[in-house]
């Protein structure tokens, strides 16, 4: 990423990109989700395991349809009221998702943080489940880039209000945030990213520093030959 011109009257800053799944967290928020909903009875077990399980392996091979598989995701969502939807999301974080926020990732991210660096999590995650595990690390929504789901009446509709946050996604929602933080003055001298996953090799080229966490095979190899640091979150 080009550093952006100077603003005399704004402000400088630098930017860390944090993805979720696999990174913050050691499991992935979104299939864990779609486990919770079948552990609970709330849709049919066979059914719904299938198609989650399926999307899973879609994603973990890179060749995932993200509109689909969210779309899918929201249609559960659209089913129940929202104030019904967030009791089941605060009892979902805080039993799936709390024992697995990784104390490495919670050390790098509050790191940045107390450097005053402007922090986002970006995710392929849906904005619903995003937002909620954002508040356990400290970020407030307005540094959340998920895959948007549209709600109309305070109702979820099935449907997605833009692209997925996947992939290629991730750069065109995060082009848009910091053009949105250009127009309040802040400009951006240095980027940081942090992320486990092939998927987002397109987040981490744009970055000026990537950082691939516990990676997979693609990644690790990908980031070996374009001298990106690799660490190990696991442990």
């Amino acid at each position: 990423m080009q550093a952006s011109p100077h603003n005399q009257s704004g402000q400088q800053k630098e930017l860390a990109l944090f993805d979720l799944d696999h990174t913050l967290l050691d499991v992935d928020s979104d299939y864990l989700w779609g486990e919770y909903i079948v552990k609970h009875n709330l849709v049919d077990e066979a059914e719904y395991r299938t198609a989650n399980q399926k999307f899973y392996q879609d994603y973990i091979e890179g060749t995932l349809d993200a509109t689909e598989y969210n779309e899918f995701v929201a249609q559960f969502l659209s089913s129940l009221p929202m104030e019904e939807l967030i009791e089941l999301r605060e009892d979902y974080i805080k039993t799936e998702i709390e024992p697995h926020m990784r104390p490495k990732a919670i050390t790098v991210l509050r790191e940045h943080l107390d450097r005053n660096h402007e922090v986002v999590i970006i995710s392929a995650t849906n904005d619903f489940i995003v937002s909620a595990i954002a508040e356990r690390f400290s970020i407030e929504k307005a540094n959340i880039l998920a895959t948007p789901l549209e709600v109309i009446d305070d109702r979820y509709t099935g449907k997605l209000t833009d692209k997925p946050n996947f992939k290629e996604g991730k750069i065109y929602h995060l082009e848009r945030w910091v053009a949105q933080q250009q127009a309040k003055g802040i400009s951006f001298t240095k980027t940081y990213a942090y992320s486990d996953s092939k998927n987002d090799i397109p987040l981490l080229d744009w970055a000026d520093i990537a950082v691939c966490v516990s990676p997979d095979d693609a990644l690790h190899a990908h980031a070996l030959a374009h001298r990106w640091a690799v660490e190990d979150w696991t442990i």
